[in-house]
């Protein structure tokens, strides 16, 4: 059942003043320092130019298959990496000569030694090399369609207009259908020490997939669902499975689960996996790092196949090595397979972002049942009224323009407003809960209650909420945008969202703000024109992290780190957190190909020696 609450919370203009108080130590808002500019880029066509061309035999790693439990549940991690060793990373400092890297190939350096500061690439005569055994190992009868070399194909999976960091085309777009087939094209990866950037849905929003001019792995033929086990209540899928393709499966066959992650339109559970997200569901059911992957296959840096764990519930033999690779953004393997578990809407408006936040913390304590709230800025309101969702291509409701008009279809007021979704046994139950929450958001001033009557108008309500994005982007003809999201605890919400909104304003930008303020999570799309307007944009997100930060939150709720948020790990996490993080990375992948460039914060370039 679906709720919306209008909320009068007049956050961009800061009606009614709150006084807030911080936690900890408040960081500092002042501009960052000045850097070279991140969005010149160089000739794509000199990606391996500066990169080492040291040849190595051809390791063949053990390739060990699960045990005999039956089929090897494995999903293929659709690794939303985006290998940036191309071009890029050839102009770091990090990286070693061509001279360089052969002189210590010479040495007594073992060939798998690596360094964050001086991974060692194949050039441009390696990546060839590798694409012609790519062909000639992955193409049957002369069809050649898993591997491609096409200009625009290269081009399209290299950049995405998700996001404005830098990157490159790929080198080769590989189309893999099979655990086998990643392996191939892993062992050769090795041989030549080609980076890899494996691609799942596209929708990332730091970074991910941006291009390395290396072998990019795309997922789309691994997109199947292979079991469904309905006694056991989970399904066997493959990376390129779609969210919401399962969940309409499910629903076609009768079957009266559903998978309650719900990230963006079009996200693959590879990429949800990479990335560790959550969705609009998550204040009753989590994120990806929960409970919700039984186990995960995967191909190692080595080519060898690994599945973490069996397919029982739970399991106390060892650590759990599933969460290892869930949020690692494709850099420490490529998942195949992966059994994952199913599970068995309304308006108020209130007159602040305080009082809809405080109305909330009372709606959880109820203990009523919220599967999710949503929280929506006036600004949000207007742009859905402007971009309906029977417009939008990502629309799942049965609705049409012909039809008459429903209340979901009809202009919204435009205020702040809480989206609530409600889940019962019966009913009554439904009934229950509605009337509880309406009880006491009243009493924080919310107003405007109303649910949602039938399932076609609460799918056409949660359908605008979930088409955010198009939504935002049509608010200004022309414009680019800049989504990002941070999470505090949600008692810093209220501070965390009123300031950021000053922020935006201060800087004469147009935003919109969605929060997932069951969990403290909220997202801003920050749209610009011009440059001048995207470094203000940069600037405000650089202002929303180290906010949410001090707030003892995190630069990333849900979207995941990719090149957008490394810069902030260290402050968030520690050194010695990341550090160890490092460490598992380098046993792991000694060789430094997998999805290099993102996740892990750049070391500091060595200080160069004083002239005499």
């Amino acid at each position: 059942m679906l709720t919306l609450f209008r909320s009068g919370l007049n956050l961009a203009r800061g009606a009614t003043r709150q006084r807030y108080f911080w936690t900890g130590t408040r960081a500092s808002l002042t501009k960052p320092k000045s850097k070279p500019n991140a969005y010149a880029h160089g000739n794509g066509t000199a990606s391996f130019r500066q990169l080492s061309t040291v040849n190595e035999p051809n390791h063949e790693p053990k390739h060990s298959t699960p045990g005999p439990s039956g089929r090897a549940l494995t999903l293929l991690l659709v690794a939303i990496a985006s290998a940036l060793g191309g071009f890029e990373l050839a102009q770091s400092p990090f990286f070693i000569s061509n001279d360089e890297s052969r002189r210590s190939a010479g040495g007594s350096e073992s060939r798998y030694s690596y360094s964050t500061r001086t991974p060692r690439y194949g050039g441009p005569e390696d990546l060839q090399k590798a694409i012609q055994e790519l062909k000639a190992a992955l193409t049957e009868d002369k069809d050649e369609g898993k591997v491609s070399t096409d200009p625009d194909d290269l081009h399209d999976h290299g950049f995405s207009p998700n996001d404005h960091y830098p990157g490159m085309s790929h080198g080769v777009v590989i189309y893999p259908e099979s655990t086998e087939d990643v392996v191939k094209v892993v062992k050769i990866a090795t041989k030549y020490r080609i980076p890899i950037t494996a691609y799942g849905g596209g929708t990332n929003l730091e970074g991910h997939c941006r291009g390395s001019g290396g072998i990019c792995v795309d997922m789309a033929n691994m997109d199947q669902i292979l079991a469904i086990h309905e006694t056991d209540s989970d399904l066997v899928c493959q990376p390129g499975a779609r969210w919401m393709d399962i969940n309409e499966t499910l629903k076609e066959k009768g079957i009266p689960l559903f998978f309650p992650i719900d990230p963006a339109p079009g996200a693959t559970i590879g990429g949800m996996l990479s990335t560790g997200c959550s969705g609009t569901n998550a204040v009753r059911y989590g994120t990806a790092k929960g409970e919700w992957f039984l186990n995960v296959t995967v191909v190692l840096p080595s080519g060898e196949v690994i599945k973490t764990r069996r397919r029982s519930r739970k399991s106390s033999a060892g650590f759990d090595t599933t969460k290892l690779f869930i949020g690692a953004e494709g850099t420490l393997g490529i998942i195949t397979e992966a059994p994952l578990l199913p599970t068995t809407v309304a308006i108020v408006h209130f007159p602040n972002v305080q009082k809809a936040t405080e109305a909330v913390v009372d709606v959880m304590q109820a203990g009523v049942g919220i599967q999710c709230v949503e929280l929506v800025d006036n600004i949000f309101i207007s742009a859905i009224n402007k971009y309906r969702v029977s417009s939008s291509p990502t629309s799942t409701s049965t609705s049409t323009k012909s039809q008459p008009q429903t209340q979901a279809q009809t202009p919204y007021p435009e205020l702040d407003s809480l989206f609530f979704k409600f889940q019962g046994p019966t009913p009554a139950s439904l009934a229950e809960t509605a009337s509880i929450v309406q009880r006491v958001v009243e009493q924080h001033g919310g107003t405007g209650f109303r649910l949602a009557r039938g399932e076609d108008e609460a799918q056409a309500l949660w359908d605008d909420r979930k088409n955010a994005h198009y939504s935002g982007m049509a608010l200004v003809d022309g414009a680019r945008g800049w989504p990002t999201d941070v999470c505090v605890p949600v008692s810093a919400l209220p501070e965390l969202v009123y300031e950021t909104k000053k922020d935006i304003a201060s800087a004469g930008l147009v935003s919109t703000i969605v929060g997932h303020v069951g969990d403290g999570n909220f997202h801003a799309l920050i749209l610009f024109k011009t440059d001048e307007e995207m470094k203000k944009a940069k600037e405000v997100v650089h202002r929303m992290v180290k906010r949410a930060i001090a707030l003892d939150g995190t630069c990333t709720g849900e979207h995941g780190v990719g090149i957008g948020k490394k810069e902030y790990l260290v402050e968030e996490l520690g050194e010695g957190t990341v550090e160890l993080m490092k460490t598992i990375k380098r046993t792991i992948d000694p060789l430094g190909l997998f999805n290099p460039g993102k996740l892990y914060p750049d070391d500091e370039p060595p200080e160069k020696p004083s002239k005499p």
